[in-house]
């Protein structure tokens, strides 16, 4: 429809897709996926979500095709079952299951909620983000917050930092164990974490920043020690387990680095891989990435089935109430877009009326009140049926009446089309000019507009 804008949106996530296709479909950063994506024919909104978990795209246009096109080359090297494509309701939807946990690795990890309001906020600073998508990803965090505080789908919170511990834990007994963590983000710190509440013995923490290093190694209750990636070669080769999660888009740890560590085990929660493949052919060293989380992050899932079914009918009703919304938006821009139409033909014929009657003999200004009165209440009575009609398709999904009232009653006669994006004014988004008495429920037959959608 018209002015009103639908979302398309695209995902490469850990459901179809390995941790390497993931890495291929990400852009590098938010910001330039979402300038990408606004550079493209017929987007007007833009919005972006990167994770070690997922590669997501969501772009608003006119119609669902022009929005399939722009989307069309987001993930090229990525083999076509990997890659999801949604429509709109999907879209909206899949945004509140991002946001509640329910599409995560970890089942109600609270990470990702962070993540996507860092990443709406990033869309925001780089033009992205307008009144579709601003309603679609704002009704999604809210979901997520009532997700965790109405049920108990984070209880005994498992981040994918803790999923990684109790990977290693079931390889190498961490009682008294010496670890190393590479990064010093916020996978880096909930691994190291955890690592210490397992009871490692010695924890060494790596990163190219290291004062970020030393501030998570105080952050932990067992004794540990901050390294530069330069030097984290000799603290492997005396770690029992190496749990790596920086966002470098190169290797971090090759061969060279593990070879004279003996028995090791190794995991990778970085997107892209912070460890060479070759590092797997090293005897003695065990290596895990994101894909081997499975089995842990399995038992997770089943202890939180009873909540994600809470949250599966929380997010029933959310996405009625949204899709409502959006409804009744379309409608009101509809209705707007014909009140503006039937202002202007008003305010043409009354000014000729007046014009004419002005030389006839004139008019006292009473008369000329009730020539106005007289045409603001003709308009009104005409509208009345349509007004109703447009709310009733609105409702019933019948978006083809809509598109034919936008183009019957174009206030601009075939100029360029006025800007509907987001109504205000009294009524829930009409027009100054619609009259305040036109009922909502006006009990006019639906033939009126479909007569016109006919012609």
């Amino acid at each position: 429809m018209r002015n009103a804008g639908v979302i398309s949106g695209v995902r490469v996530s850990h459901e179809h897709a390995t941790v390497d296709e993931i890495a291929s479909a990400s852009d590098g950063d938010v910001r330039s996926a979402v300038e990408s994506l606004l550079a493209r024919d017929h987007v007007s909104e833009a919005f972006a979500l990167q994770t070690c978990n997922r590669a997501e795209a969501y772009v608003v246009t006119e119609a669902q095709a022009a929005g399939r096109r722009a989307l069309a080359d987001f993930a090229p090297d990525v083999r076509d079952g990997a890659v999801v494509e949604m429509n709109h309701e999907e879209s909206l939807r899949h945004l509140m299951r991002v946001a509640a946990g329910l599409e995560s690795l970890v089942v109600g990890e609270d990470q990702i909620l962070g993540q996507l309001k860092r990443a709406f906020e990033t869309a925001r600073g780089a033009g992205g983000i307008g009144p579709i998508l601003d309603d679609a990803v704002t009704k999604g965090t809210h979901v997520g917050e009532r997700a965790r505080t109405e049920t108990a789908i984070n209880e005994g919170a498992l981040s994918l930092g803790s999923a990684a511990v109790r990977l290693a834990e079931s390889e190498t007994p961490l009682e008294g164990a010496t670890a190393v963590v590479i990064g010093a983000g916020e996978m880096g710190t909930l691994a190291a974490q955890s690592l210490a509440a397992a009871g490692v013995e010695d924890l060494v923490v790596a990163n190219r920043t290291v004062p970020h290093a030393e501030h998570v190694a105080t952050e932990v209750d067992v004794p540990a020690r901050a390294l530069s990636l330069d030097a984290v070669e000799e603290a492997i080769e005396a770690a029992d387990v190496v749990i790596s999660a920086t966002g470098s888009p190169e290797y971090v740890l090759s061969s060279d680095h593990v070879e004279t560590s003996g028995e090791t085990t190794v995991i990778d929660i970085a997107q892209p891989r912070d460890v060479d493949p070759a590092v797997e052919s090293l005897p003695g060293v065990v290596v895990h990435d994101i894909d081997g989380l499975e089995a842990v992050t399995e038992k997770t899932r089943e202890r939180r089935r009873e909540a994600a079914q809470q949250v599966e009918a929380m997010i029933d009703d959310e996405f009625e109430r949204l899709l409502e919304s959006y409804k009744q938006r379309r409608a009101d821009r509809a209705i707007s877009g014909m009140y503006e139409a039937a202002e202007q033909v008003k305010q043409r014929e009354v000014e000729t009326a007046l014009a004419k009657l002005d030389a006839q003999g004139g008019l006292t200004d009473e008369q000329r009140e009730t020539v106005d009165a007289l045409a603001d209440a003709l308009v009104g009575q005409l509208l009345s049926a349509p007004t109703k009609s447009l709310r009733e398709a609105a409702v019933e999904d019948d978006w083809d009446t809509i598109q034919t009232a936008m183009t019957l009653f174009d206030p601009d006669f075939g100029g360029d089309e006025p800007s509907l994006e987001s109504p205000s004014g009294p009524r829930d988004g009409m027009p100054d000019g619609v009259p305040e008495d036109v009922p909502d429920d006006a009990d006019v037959p639906r033939h009126v507009l479909e007569g016109l959608a006919d012609d």
